[in-house]
């Protein structure tokens, strides 16, 4: 009886054995099975997918045979390991093996997204909502609840976002990317606030951020940032309107059709610097670096007028005289190729390309409703002199 019991149980460790051995075996052809594909290929993980699930996908399409047994190997070997949200790249020759390595790394195939300098929200708006590789829960909400969605209800959105480019899986929401370009912003004027000259005119880095928008849709030539800055500062300290076409520009909204005029210079909404005292309520685009670091760092210099010359650089003036004298040069005898910014080498789709009867750069659109400008703005005295074309 007892040679009888040793027996079975050899038998059982045998046909153990073999059965390790063979589920060893169908296990590791598995995961050495080349991928059933001609030509690249690129595998969709979605958010809450599941090993399993996804294995069966794949054998459903043809793409591998043996599911059941790279579950199990899943299973005993990488139980807990999630599969990253995003697209794979399955390549011909390819093993299930290489598969599953890239699903460890988190390997994901990445995009990207250019937010571009002098863009206003509507811009970025449209950006975001024609990349069909982005996740839309935006659409139909105004501005204001956008904001409250990124979780900054009551924030007006223009200027507060950084123009940088954003890399993605497929898959993330526009509520996501918004709120790392808010973030990105937000350290980026901190940093730069801590590197301010101290003579400059703002108690809050808000104000240095609206100034920043104001460099940068003036700014045709990168160099020219830190003295357009100057001119401002200097007119502010002694009570001069900033006289800035792209404020006008961008109070107008919609009703802007690419031609300023000087009814338009006399209008009065709370961005006419031709009109108000100091900064506009907000910022009217969004800032790089560079323009920020022009707001908190101008240029030293005498010059209070500076007008475009049509290839992007500007000529900077001390006084009124020699600023007409500027502008009847080059402006009223205007060149076919006039450009109040140089040509790009190959324009966004997005950006403005109209020309003006004023030169200045361009929103599409202004925000929903302009924002009155608030208590902190700067209030200097209206400059005695009639307005000038500051571009």
């Amino acid at each position: 009886m007892r040679r009888k019991l040793l027996l079975l149980l050899e038998t059982g460790l045998v046909l153990a054995g073999l059965l390790l051995g063979a589920s060893a075996w169908k296990i590791h052809s598995a995961l050495e099975q080349p991928l059933n594909i001609t030509q690249e290929e690129l595998l969709d993980v979605p958010k809450g997918s599941t090993p399993t699930r996804t294995f069966l996908g794949l054998e459903a399409d043809g793409v591998i045979k043996d599911a059941f047994w790279l579950r199990v190997y899943w299973r005993f070997n990488l139980a807990g390991t999630p599969i990253h949200t995003g697209e794979y790249r399955m390549q011909p020759g390819m093993t299930v093996n290489g598969l599953i390595d890239l699903w460890k790394r988190g390997d994901v195939v990445q995009y990207s997204l250019t937010l571009v300098e002098g863009w206003n929200f509507h811009q970025v708006r449209a950006a975001l909502a024609k990349d069909e590789k982005i996740e839309q829960t935006l659409n139909g909400l105004s501005d204001s609840e956008v904001m409250a969605r990124i979780g900054h209800k009551g924030l007006f959105p223009e200027g507060r976002f950084f123009p940088d480019t954003y890399r993605f899986v497929r898959g993330v929401s526009d509520t996501e990317l918004l709120k790392k370009a808010f973030d990105r912003l937000d350290e980026v004027l901190a940093k730069e606030w801590e590197k301010r000259s101290a003579d400059v005119p703002y108690t809050e880095p808000y104000q240095a951020l609206i100034m920043a928008s104001l460099v940068e849709k003036e700014t045709g030539v990168p160099q020219e940032r830190g003295q357009i800055a100057g001119v401002f500062v200097r007119r502010m300290a002694l009570g001069m309107q900033l006289q800035t076409d792209p404020t006008v520009i961008y109070g107008l909204g919609d009703r802007y059709n690419g031609k300023l005029t000087r009814a338009h210079l006399k209008e009065a909404t709370p961005y006419n610097t031709y009109m108000i005292p100091g900064l506009p309520p907000t910022p009217i685009a969004m800032v790089g670096r560079e323009a920020i670091h022009a707001a908190l760092n101008p240029v030293d210099g005498t010059s209070l007028y500076f007008v475009a010359r049509g290839d992007g650089s500007h000529v900077f003036s001390d006084d009124l005289d020699a600023h007409n004298n500027a502008v009847r040069e080059y402006q009223l005898k205007r060149r076919a190729d006039y450009r109040s910014s140089p040509a790009p080498a190959t324009a966004p789709e997005a950006a403005p390309a109209a020309e003006e009867a004023i030169p200045a750069a361009s929103p599409d659109t202004a925000p929903q409703s302009l924002p009155q400008p608030p208590a902190q703005a700067p209030t200097p005295e209206p400059e005695a002199s009639a307005p000038q074309n500051t571009q």
